[in-house]
């Protein structure tokens, strides 16, 4: 079974009779009207704005001359047969459509109970002698036009949900400027191809994803990636289609197209999760399908005994048969589930969080453990240096800077490491005289007549120098898992220098706070057990699971769950790819580029941790929602129906007006859909903080770190901030369209 993406209804897809296939994703549609609201929302919001204008004339002339200027019935049923037949047509299309799939819906309740109305008023008004006087035509006209103003306010709000998706899609260039036969030619981004030359000037967006090969820039990555500060472009860099290009001009490979642009797989793995069932969405659907088969034989029921067994009569009865239909119309129930799903995946979107379904979104909150890869995840995947120890009376930044000089020429990632901490203190390295590597050992170079060593204990012993001074510093530096270099210059020791993977920033606050939510923290690594356990210490971790060679990560995750834990794996989505998928919930770190190829439910587009935390307490937060959404929705019919059913009629002389039934089953559909909108009010939160000072772009909508933000103006003594100069200068040609 599949879910209708426009009214959340239940679909046969064996059977269904409309469907449309977008981005290679099939929908299905219950009727026609919804297949083309889907197609074009906006040609069909426009229609039924008319439809609306049109009943709300006719329903204010019908009431009119009903209870204030008494007319004949002939002219009331002039008037309320156009609203009927023409305002009411969709509701009979989509019984027709129903009928044809074996089913009943939503349209099948309000054609019922609307037709009934108007034609026993029809009947009234051409045979009086069988029906009596007594006509329902501002029932029927009101009911319809209620019931349209309903769904017009729901199609306004949801298409507000999903507002956020559709301006990711418009920023997607249309013109591409392309190096084909040694001279640049602008082409539709669709007409590009892989291996293209395309370049691209200050100022532009980036059309499609491609690798630099000439020039340099900074590039604005935050409407992807939700970074806001602008990251450096060279040769050999990744650039992402829709991005944009601030200072420099430069020529890239285009190396994905078409649907394979990270933008594009982004909308469609939001677009999914959207539309896709969730756990607690079968139920909803289990309960529509025999809900209404149910309300029309209480209705059927209601009629037979108010009339025969009460002798209330037709047109008494004949209210209690409409009033049941309309009120019990379960367009709440449907829309409950999907409009918190579609706002909770766009609000996840914008905070850099993609989630792959429904299903993720639902069982996220459910999460007990959570288990971190530890390189590339927890730590940053490469070596720092973290401690600088001196002896024999040396300073620090000379140990530092010897090392460098020594290591300046060197692509080991330690030499890598002590060449960059030495350049971040803003030394000057000078080349040494002549150098050479000992492979596993360490390196011999020569400098200011004197040559430095740098390298492990064998090393340095080796060469002929004694390394007991710095034993003391080397067990300790050990000990917490650091690799430790020995330098040595004019034959003696003067330092060591600790190397180590450090964490990323924010991971120790992602840590306490998924302590402070009551979750297991363990870390998972090929490491050796000493590593581990000093990265551990220092981020809080309660468990270690070292020494786990990639494919048995799975296993080990699935001896978690074995132990009754719902567990979530956080890895990097490739070497760890077995463990995400085994886990319950896997959440891939995505670096923007590759974020497509991630095999985890949830996708956190940024190497903040914090999304971790912001993913669980967002899928919380949205289930709360839902069940909000339900509640309201299943509490609505039945105390509703009982009501229409004129259980209050023999104690209190109380009966349910069909319009005051269709008015209220109208807007408790929009009260549904306004709950779930208000969830684009939540912002992330930690340790009882906000996780960053979020503004919103109030030109595109994208949440903006105001501490990081690197475009913004004043306007009316108020400050505005933007993902991008393009936002900031569309904002400044008319600053009043965007502050209303």
């Amino acid at each position: 079974m599949a879910k209708d993406p426009v009214c959340g209804m239940y679909v046969d897809e064996s059977r269904a009779l409309y469907k449309t296939s977008v981005a290679d994703v099939t929908y299905y549609f219950c009727s026609e009207t919804c297949l083309r609201t889907f197609e074009r929302p906006e040609i069909e919001i426009r229609n039924l704005k008319y439809l609306v204008a049109f009943g709300a004339i006719i329903s204010a002339l019908v009431l009119s001359f009903s209870f204030l200027v008494k007319i004949s019935n002939f002219l009331l049923f002039a008037l309320a047969t156009p609203v009927q037949l023409i305002a009411g047509w969709r509701f009979y299309r989509g019984t027709y459509d129903s009928i044809k799939q074996r089913a009943v819906g939503m349209d099948t309740l309000i054609a019922i109970g609307t037709s009934a109305a108007w034609g026993f008023s029809t009947l009234v008004t051409f045979l009086p002698q069988f029906a009596g006087k007594e006509v329902y035509f501002d029932t029927s006209v009101v009911i319809i036009t209620f019931i349209l103003i309903g769904k017009l306010l729901e199609d306004i709000a949801k298409g507000k949900a999903s507002e956020s998706i559709r301006k990711l899609m418009d920023l997607q260039p249309t013109i591409a400027r392309v190096v084909r036969g040694g001279e640049e030619r602008e082409l539709p981004v669709e007409q590009v191809e892989v291996g293209d030359v395309v370049v691209v000037k200050p100022g532009e967006r980036i059309p499609i994803d491609g690798r630099v090969i000439k020039g340099y820039s900074t590039v604005d990555e935050s409407m992807v990636t939700g970074e806001s500060i602008p990251v450096d472009k060279n040769i050999g860099d990744e650039v992402i289609g829709a991005t944009m290009n601030i200072s420099g001009a430069f020529k890239f490979k285009a190396t994905k197209i078409g649907q394979d642009t990270t933008l594009s797989q982004i909308i469609k793995l939001v677009e999914e999760a959207q539309i896709r069932k969730v756990p607690i969405q079968r139920l909803a659907d289990r309960i529509s399908a025999h809900f209404v088969p149910a309300v029309i034989a209480i209705a059927v029921i209601s009629f037979l005994v108010w009339s025969f067994l009460l002798g209330k009569g037709a047109i008494f009865s004949l209210t209690i048969f409409v009033s049941v239909l309309i009120v019990a119309c379960p367009c709440a129930l449907g829309l409950a589930t999907p409009t918190a799903i579609l706002v909770g995946t766009g609000k996840s979107a914008e905070n850099g969080i993609l989630i792959r379904g429904g299903e993720a979104l639902e069982t996220a909150h459910k999460i007990t453990t959570v288990v971190f890869d530890k390189t590339g995840t927890l730590t940053k995947g490469k070596p720092a240096v973290t401690d600088t120890v001196v002896s024999s009376g040396a300073k620090e930044n000379d140990v530092l800077k010897l090392a460098a000089i020594a290591e300046k020429g060197s692509e080991h990632p330690i030499g890598n490491a002590i060449v960059q901490r030495a350049e971040e203190q803003k030394m000057e390295i000078p080349g040494a005289t002549s150098y050479r590597t000992f492979p596993g050992k360490g390196i011999r170079a020569e400098f200011s007549r004197g040559t430095i060593l740098v390298g492990n204990r064998i090393f340095i012993e080796e060469s002929g120098i004694s390394a007991d001074e710095a034993e003391p510093g080397l067990q300790r530096l050990e000990g917490e898992g650091k690799t430790s270099i020995i330098v040595a210059y004019r034959g003696k020791v003067i330092g060591i220098i600790a190397v180590a993977d450090v964490p990323k920033e924010y991971s120790k606050e992602a840590v306490g706070e998924l302590h402070r939510m009551g979750k297991e923290v363990i870390m998972i690594t090929g490491d050796n057990e000493k590593t581990a356990m000093a990265i551990a210490e220092q981020l809080g971790i309660d468990r270690v699971l070292a020494q786990v060679l990639p494919q048995d990560k799975a296993n080990e995750i699935k001896k978690l769950q074995e132990e009754g834990k719902v567990v979530a794996m956080v890895g990097d989505g490739i070497n760890d790819a077995p463990a995400l998928a085994q886990a319950d919930i896997g959440m891939a770190i995505g670096s923007g580029t590759d974020v497509a190829k991630e095999t985890g439910n949830i996708v956190l587009i940024k190497e903040d941790l914090r999304d971790v935390v912001t993913a669980i307490d967002l899928s919380g937060y949205t289930i709360r929602k839902i069940k909000q959404n339900l509640f309201w929705a299943f509490f609505y019919n039945s105390a509703g129906i009982p009501i229409a059913a004129g259980v209050l009629y023999p104690p209190f002389g109380f009966l349910l007006n069909p319009i005051i039934a269709g008015i209220a089953m109208a807007f408790s559909s929009v009260t549904v859909v306004t709950n779930s909108v208000l969830m684009k009010l939540y912002k992330p939160r930690i340790k009882g903080k906000e996780v960053e000072m979020l503004a919103k772009d109030p030109v595109c909508g994208m949440s903006v770190d105001e501490r990081r933000a690197v475009y913004k103006t004043e306007y009316k003594g108020k400050t505005y901030f933007f993902c991008s100069p393009g936002c900031k200068d569309t904002f400044e040609k008319n600053p009043g369209k965007y502050t209303k």
